[in-house]
């Protein structure tokens, strides 16, 4: 006997006369309440409750305006309105209905079924089967809000038969047809769709229609494909006039890790009788101690096919093989790097495309001389594919040392402290006869800082702090006799004004004597508003003949530095950083600005760079980008990005594109342009095309594209 029939049971014996007017609760030692304002027994064997009824099992709660029990018969009949919800998930809404004892089998007439607040299904008769299958006969089913105006829904699907599988979480249609508003424009004799609450089904996902210059009018259909709980591939055919590409991607989730793949392979016209392709892999495991693995590898058939189909805009790929791990006190990092140029002027026969590095940094708190004593030990080597002289240089190197930092703060609020370092360079050349194959030496540090920071709150409620910075530092020796492969670009910014040394690497560092100043400057407002400034400048004994000109530290003096930042309450940020030269004028500068809100997000760049032959850049760079959205109206947004080369008074990319989204579709347009002189990637133009029917496969916890009756 079920918990149901237990309690219908339980009933009937407890209830032996009509009770009177007023809610009722009537329950038995199972997982059944009826809830009703009145219940009686007719007979032996008929219970029914009237007025405001619910009758709750387990997760499913029933309410009618009536309930029969039949127990002879084992058959409950329902007078409507009727209302069955099972769990968050599935609500069922019927006029009238006749199920047995456990709700797992019956019928209910003209029935709407509403599946996880998102797709509902109206239907003349509903059939429920092994508390399994819900069969909907002449459905209408749609994930468009419906209003009692008589307008039919923005689409919708209408068929013979639905079958709702409630185990599998699938939708089988019969004969079934799209409708827009009422028109039909699609027809399928069989249709399977996933319903709401399920997360992954084998299948077609989105189609996307793709219009290029190079490759024409085409058509790209994904098909999912589950590959039981921790796996699935997705394959996507890319049909056009001018090509035929297959794209994939594979997943996989492992109990400690993941990986995912990305490729295509293609057959085109760009370069005709030749296979063209990509792919990259990334994944990332958990292994013993702590480690952590994680991998990022991208392979390319030719220098262009990426940027023609539009699968990245990188023009340098770089993979690598990590094992790392972070504690409080150590950082640990192997890693293999390799790097594949798609510059149609860099040569990857002469560039260090294979780098392997080794690093372990610890930190100490010693009582007895107090501080943070630190070691850091770093084996690093790099290799070009050419054994030419000097063009096929390789190098490989090893680093150690050993420092100690110790802080104070006076009385006054002055913050001072010194800096010591010992450190071991070691270096091995091949393939260069320019230099000695064997170069080494200790190298000295010594330095000392002071911050005095100052706070005043205003009379308008903001704080206000300024801060005065300065170091001093002796470097000792000389630069060895190695080439410079790693130094060769130099940022000098807020972040490294007190660094003691700001090349990047150790093959080049910063020697003799070297002082630093600094202002930092901040007002926090009580309303929100936020400012930062810093100005900066390095003074050395002697030129530091190893930076550029563009660095900024190539003289004794160096530029002045510059950086600021601002933000406001209402999500407006803006960044600027520039280095000045008082007799050359600005050097380098770059600023960006975002905001985001309600309506907009924007994130606009700008970047100046002067002319360097050492950073081979022989004139001026100069380029303005800006990526944006905005919401036009309530299920409106547009969309539009766009990157201007200053320097060749050119636009080099720019694209538009409108997309309309409701609670049940989503429909997006772009159109964008490549301009390019390169000799590997070609100008072009891209139309796209997207309609997502939502409710069925793609989820959304945005609401406000929801539409609402009047």
């Amino acid at each position: 006997m079920n918990a149901a029939t237990r309690f219908l049971s339980g009933c009937l014996l407890s209830v032996s006369l009509a009770f009177s007017a007023g809610a009722q609760t009537v329950s038995d030692p199972g997982n059944v309440m009826l809830v009703a304002d009145h219940v009686y027994v007719s007979g032996e064997s008929v219970l029914t409750a009237r007025g405001h009824v619910e009758a709750l099992m387990d997760d499913v709660r029933l309410m009618a305006t009536e309930i029969e029990y039949d127990a002879n018969a084992d058959k409950i009949t329902l007078k409507g309105p009727i209302r069955i919800i099972q769990g968050d998930e599935v609500t069922i809404i019927a006029s009238s209905a006749e199920l047995d004892s456990a709700f797992n089998n019956g019928l209910l007439r003209s029935a709407r079924m509403v599946l996880d607040q998102q797709v509902q299904l109206a239907a003349n008769q509903l059939n429920r089967v092994d508390g399994r299958y819900s069969v909907l006969s002449k459905t209408s089913a749609s994930s468009c809000r419906i209003c009692q105006t008589g307008e039919p829904p923005l689409w919708q699907i209408r068929a013979r038969r639905v079958v709702h599988d409630q185990l599998e979480r699938q939708l089988y249609f019969d004969h079934a047809s799209l409708l827009i508003r009422d028109v039909p424009v699609l027809y399928f004799p069989h249709l399977r769709l996933p319903d709401p609450t399920l997360d992954r089904a084998t299948g077609f996902l989105i189609p996307t229609v793709r219009t290029t210059s190079q490759l024409s009018y085409g058509l790209k259909m994904p098909y999912f494909i589950t590959l039981g709980n921790h796996r699935d591939i997705t394959l996507t055919p890319y049909v056009s006039s001018e090509t035929r590409t297959l794209e994939f991607r594979y997943r996989q989730a492992f109990k400690k890790g993941r990986i995912e793949l990305n490729g295509a392979v293609s057959d085109d016209t760009i370069l005709p009788n030749k296979t063209r392709g990509y792919l990259f892999a990334e994944g990332r495991f958990d292994l013993p101690r702590d480690f952590k693995l994680s991998f990022d590898l991208k392979a390319v058939s030719d220098d262009s096919y990426i940027t023609d189909y539009d699968y990245s805009d990188d023009d340098r790929l770089v993979s690598n093989i990590t094992v790392q791990r972070s504690y409080r006190d150590e950082a640990t990092r192997v890693a293999l790097l390799h790097y594949q140029s798609l510059r149609p002027n860099e040569d990857n026969n002469t560039l260090p495309t294979l780098v392997a590095v080794a690093t372990t940094e610890r930190r100490y708190f010693p009582n007895a001389i107090g501080g943070e004593l630190r070691t850091n030990v770093e084996l690093h080597g790099h290799q070009r594919r050419s054994d030419a002289d000097i063009v096929g240089r390789d190098v490989g190197r090893a680093h150690a040392d050993v420092s100690w930092r110790r802080n104070w703060i006076l009385p006054s609020g002055l913050r001072t402290g010194v800096t010591s370092e010992l450190a071991f360079d070691a270096f091995h050349t091949n393939n260069d006869s320019t230099y000695p194959e064997y170069a080494s030496q200790l190298t000295p540090t010594v330095a000392a800082h002071v911050r005095y920071p100052m706070s005043k709150t205003g009379s308008d409620g903001a704080t206000y702090v300024i801060e005065p910075v300065a170091q001093i530092a002796w470097t000792g020796g000389s630069n060895l006799d190695v080439a410079n492969d790693e130094s060769t670009r130099v940022e000098f910014d807020e972040g490294n004004l007190l660094a003691l040394s700001r090349f990047p690497s150790y093959d080049r560092r910063e020697r003799g004597l070297a002082g630093a100043v600094g202002l930092n400057w901040s007002r926090y407002s009580a309303a929100g508003w936020q400012g930062n400034l810093t100005i900066g400048q390095v003074f050395h004994e002697e030129d530091q003949v190893d930076f550029t000109r563009t660095s900024g530290l190539d003289d004794v003096v160096s530029d002045l530095l510059l950086a600021g930042q601002i933000k406001t309450r209402n999500g407006l940020s803006f960044t600027a950083r520039t280095i000045y030269d008082y007799d050359a004028g600005i050097r380098k500068a770059d600023a960006r600005v975002g905001w985001s809100n309600s309506k907009l997000w924007l994130d606009g760049r700008y970047v100046w760079l002067a002319p360097d032959v050492a950073e081979n850049r022989t004139s001026t760079l100069s380029e303005w980008a800006l990526d944006s959205r905005y919401r036009l109206a309530r299920h409106w947004t547009g969309l539009f990005d766009w990157r201007y080369d200053a320097g060749n008074n050119k636009t080099a990319e720019a694209g538009v594109g409108l997309e309309y989204r409701n609670e049940c579709v989503k429909v997006e347009l772009s159109v964008s342009r490549r301009f390019s002189t390169s000799t590997t990637v070609q100008s072009s133009t891209s139309f796209g095309l997207t309609v997502a029917l939502l409710g069925f496969s793609v989820k959304s916890s945005q609401k406000s594209y929801d539409r609402t009756c009047g």
